[in-house]
């Protein structure tokens, strides 16, 4: 398969934050004790996304260091498979699995196509993994090929009005600075490059459908009163996300037709 244009600017992008950050944050990522979301870490316990994992087999998509996938094991999943295609990623999730002890299992490759068997998960995840630097016309189709018969997807990503707020350069904002119609790609050219995918939530729809996907939840997250600024992902100010919502959880339902 001929690589895509962004596939190298993504990965060589997660290469340089994982030296920066991901690597250094993983060993106490894995060793949380319960499942949170996003940077503001608004707890599963209290949100009640996720599906019944008992006996369960995921595959995260985009996983990164793995710690959501470590978490998800840890919850009661039977395997849980990650595929990133950041070697430097990779790397460190594998240290943190020998580490841990969980076994979960590693792919490098892209998450639009895996080259793993069809029909052969429970769920598909992913927290800001393939959910948005993978096109979503392909990834999508990927995991609905992954998915068994009313298998599951479940997917975090920045919320519509975080993108249309958000700058070339600088943090998100008051004001709408960028259209939403034809919001599709976004690429980066500042001090850190990279391209992601933001679809509107409308277009977002017709792709799950087209691919036979379900709505079953949709929450938009905004940060706690006690929230302060992320140490690393700063593009979001706490105080922004205390007023709009700044992440999308969406779960969903595959019905083959």
């Amino acid at each position: 398969m001929v690589e895509r244009d962004y596939v190298a600017v993504n990965r060589e992008g997660w290469t340089r934050a994982n030296a920066e950050y991901t690597d250094r944050r993983a060993h106490d990522a894995w060793a949380q004790d319960g499942i949170t979301w996003g940077k503001w870490q608004l707890s599963e316990h209290e949100l009640r996304v996720l599906p019944d994992l008992a006996g369960k087999d995921v595959v995260e998509l985009g996983c990164g260091t793995a710690y959501f996938g470590a978490w998800l094991k840890r919850a009661g999943a039977r395997k849980v498979v990650g595929v990133d295609v950041t070697p430097a990623q990779l790397a460190t999730a594998r240290r943190m699995n020998e580490e841990f002890g969980l076994g979960l299992e590693f792919v490098e490759a892209n998450a639009e196509e895996t080259g793993l068997p069809a029909e052969s998960f429970d769920l598909v995840f992913s927290e800001y993994g393939a959910s948005i630097w993978c096109d979503p016309n392909l990834w999508i189709a990927e995991a609905a090929r992954l998915l068994r018969p009313a298998g599951e997807l479940v997917f975090v990503r920045g919320s519509t009005v975080q993108i249309l707020c958000m700058p070339d350069e600088g943090q998100v904002g008051e004001r709408l600075v960028r259209p939403q119609k034809g919001l599709y790609r976004l690429e980066w050219y500042d001090d850190d490059p990279g391209v992601e995918f933001h679809p509107s939530t409308s277009e977002m729809f017709a792709i799950l459908r087209s691919n036979g996907f379900v709505l079953l939840d949709l929450r938009e997250l905004f940060a706690p009163e006690e929230a302060v600024d992320h140490e690393y992902y700063s593009t979001v100010p706490a105080e922004w996300a205390k007023r709009w919502p700044d992440e999308e959880i969406w779960r969903l339902r595959l019905q083959r037709r």
